[in-house]
């Protein structure tokens, strides 16, 4: 098994674009090909990442259009749809593609154009992602996550406001990243205290809708050798699920996918939580962080609470959670979004977060699809 690097990488604004996805996809990979200054035709494998351009827009067979708009044929595609971990799904896909040997050069795409839509209309687009039952009872996402909080804060005694510090750490975060879709410092007060969403999950507790696409371009490690002396390789990928009907699980605040895959991830890389540097967590909802961090061995079950509180996840803490302002901050167009988080590890790693640099060897990002029932881990080291 090739070691596998990653060679290039870009990513375009979010939030509201004036453009349908197959613009956003041909934007990102463009730039991604030229960061690594690497002709289209050399392309063996594209995968896109996308979860609903059908549902958005209407607009199937995506990849095969951004091998033409690229320039990329005869490369073979494919579209990588796991819901909102469509992203890191692609980064498993990419990485198993050169690993296995099947390509030499692979570039990953992920966008998704939302904001045209409603936003009940988008709500209702990735609520079908649920269990057909929950979903014609009306279950969304969101009421999951605010159920989960209220099991959370009550269990562990802990207080509403450190739900509140999560949001105001990653806008603060997302100041420094020219990509993010809110680029503005919000104070816990202001969290607190705007519209309840699902009780006690308020405005800010919440995600954006957004537009947008980014890529990355993988290569066998010597390979790499050939076209740059500086990249980024992939230590440790994995992807597991948990129950798709969330009240069939044990223990609502442990979510089984991100144990599962961290703990092949880890495995895969010879890493452990210990020694992560900085990491991308999906906080679709400020609780998401808080799971994620504690199922990946961050702290102690009912601990992340007292991490955030302490500052330990803040960008010049012991571990930075988000330096990217994370999807709160920087936007969350599902299909783009693991993808994304993928750059802000390639970026931190490489040297190259500008304003939002911190000390960093190893990174990690976890991407989450639905309420943790399927989820992709990944670990990658600097050069």
């Amino acid at each position: 098994m090739s070691e596998v690097a990653i060679i290039g990488a870009s990513m375009t604004q979010f939030g509201q674009r004036d453009a349908w996805v197959s613009e956003l996809l041909a934007e990102a990979g463009a730039a991604c090909l030229d960061d690594a200054n690497l002709a289209p035709s050399a392309v063996d494998h594209l995968y896109v990442s996308n979860m609903a351009s059908g549902e958005f827009e209407g607009q199937t067979g995506v990849p095969n259009a951004l091998a033409h708009d690229l320039g990329a044929m005869p490369a073979y595609t494919q579209r990588v749809d796991q819901t909102s971990s469509s992203g890191g799904a692609g980064i498993y896909a990419a990485w198993q593609s050169v690993a296995s040997g099947a390509s030499e050069m692979t570039l990953l795409v992920g966008g998704e154009k939302m904001t045209h839509r409603t936003t009940a209309e988008s709500t209702d687009i990735i609520a079908s992602l649920t269990h057909p039952v929950e979903y014609k009872t009306g279950v969304t996402l969101p009421s999951f996550a605010g159920m989960t909080a209220r099991h959370y804060l009550e269990r562990y005694d802990a207080p509403r406001e450190a739900l509140a510090t999560v949001a105001v750490k990653n806008h603060r975060n997302g100041v420094d990243n020219p990509h993010a879709q809110f680029r503005k410092e919000i104070d816990a007060e202001t969290a607190l205290e705007s519209p309840i969403v699902a009780d006690p999950l308020r405005l800010y507790d919440f995600c954006p809708i957004t537009d947008g696409s980014a890529a990355l371009l993988f290569c066998p490690e010597d390979v790499a050798h050939e076209y740059t002396d500086d990249y980024v390789t992939v230590a440790g990928v994995a992807g597991a699920t948990d129950t798709h009907v969330v009240h069939e699980r044990e223990d609502p605040t442990v979510m089984g996918g991100v144990v599962e895959s961290g703990r092949q991830a880890y495995e895969l890389s010879g890493y452990g939580p210990d020694d992560i540097d900085v990491a991308e967590l999906h906080d679709m909802f400020t609780i998401l962080e808080f799971l994620q961090y504690e199922d990946l061995g961050f702290a102690e079950k009912g601990k992340a609470w007292e991490d955030a509180e302490a500052g330990v996840t803040a960008r010049d803490g012991a571990l930075p959670i988000n330096t990217s302002g994370g999807l709160k901050s920087k936007g969350h167009p599902l299909g783009a979004s693991g993808v994304a988080q993928g750059y802000e590890i390639y970026q931190q790693l490489m040297g190259d977060a500008g304003n939002r640099q911190v000390d960093a060897e190893v990174g990690l990002a976890c991407n989450v699809g639905g309420f943790g029932n399927c989820v992709t881990t990944c670990i990658m080291e600097a050069n």
